[in-house]
């Protein structure tokens, strides 16, 4: 398997476990949305952060250069679980991750366009605009009916927490490009944002004690999506562009609406369904090989990337 298709997995497999996230959520409903996503940033920030411990006193010179980088992208993560879970709350589980999720990519596309003044191929904004038509179809389904002030509230919230997911994978994305290693990476981000959530769950995390089904919920969150899901992405965010993983992780608006209707209860008309089946091909679209091309006087080449050269050599 080459280096591109390993991160790609690690990708997808990240996306399917941060998929269950809401629906894990609903079975602590007497759980505030900010005390999730303290417990489970929080705390799975801080186990990638031991996990990553030796690296990152090896690597501290490294980390103290590239410190606007590591402090932009802590924030983010900070940030990023209290928008998301309260989008989730207040528009529903696959409202608030479809926006979330969905606007990400193209946040982390102009992010790379502003900063890195990164061109995108043809392919990858096709892409892009079949997971975009998917989302919208996913949403305005979901909405029929609900319209309830909540709803725009929980979209406006899903749109900053995919800016601050779209922050911290740039973010961390330039610090690998830069030399620091990709758990270092991940493991100083994520554990200094981490720290930064420990106040907010001191504060509103005592429900997690009400029960046992409350404290399962925190430890799962805490474990598997965001330290076992981080830690793949972690590995996928080494091998492809940030824009890049951020679109492959359109697969979790797709598990999250799935769970939705068959644990949670929600309901997907077949608009909704026709959406998601959007969002899939979004993802066969962006992965699928490059034909090869022979050119007079060059050798074949399979691209690292979908993206243009000049930025692979980068």
């Amino acid at each position: 398997m080459t280096p591109h298709l390993a991160g790609t997995a690690a990708i997808l497999f990240a996306a399917i476990v941060w998929g269950t996230t809401g629906t894990a959520a609903t079975f602590a409903p007497g759980v505030g949305a900010a005390a999730v996503g303290a417990a489970a940033m929080g705390l799975g920030g801080l186990a990638q952060a031991v996990l990553a411990l030796g690296g990152i006193r090896r690597h501290r010179s490294a980390l103290r250069d590239q410190r606007r980088l590591l402090i932009a992208g802590a924030l983010a993560v900070a940030m990023y679980p209290l928008a998301f879970y309260a989008s989730m709350r207040l528009a529903g589980v696959t409202i608030g991750t479809v926006v979330t999720i969905g606007s990400a990519p193209l946040l982390s596309a102009l992010l790379e366009y502003r900063l890195d003044r990164a061109p995108l191929t043809k392919r990858w904004m096709a892409g892009a605009l079949v997971g975009l038509a998917g989302m919208v179809l996913i949403c305005g389904a979901e909405g029929d009916g609900t319209g309830g002030p909540s709803v725009p509230l929980g979209v406006a919230l899903g749109l900053l927490g995919g800016l601050t997911y779209a922050l911290y994978s740039w973010t961390a994305r330039g610090m690998m490009l830069r030399g620091v290693p990709s758990a270092v990476a991940m493991g100083a981000t994520f554990g200094l944002g981490g720290f930064l959530l420990m106040p907010v769950l001191a504060v509103t995390g005592g429900a997690f004690l009400a029960s046992w089904t409350n404290a399962a919920v925190g430890v799962y969150m805490a474990a598997v999506p965001m330290f076992l899901g981080y830690v793949a992405f972690g590995y996928g965010l080494a091998r492809v562009r940030a824009s890049m993983a951020t679109t492959l992780t359109l697969l979790e608006p797709v598990v999250a609406a799935l769970l939705a209707v068959v644990v949670v209860g929600e309901r997907l008309p077949p608009l909704g369904w026709l959406g998601v089946a959007l969002v899939v091909g979004c993802l066969v679209i962006v992965t699928m090989p490059t034909p090869l091309r022979r050119e007079p006087g060059r050798q074949v080449r399979r691209p690292g990337t979908l993206f243009s050269r000049s930025a692979r050599r980068r």
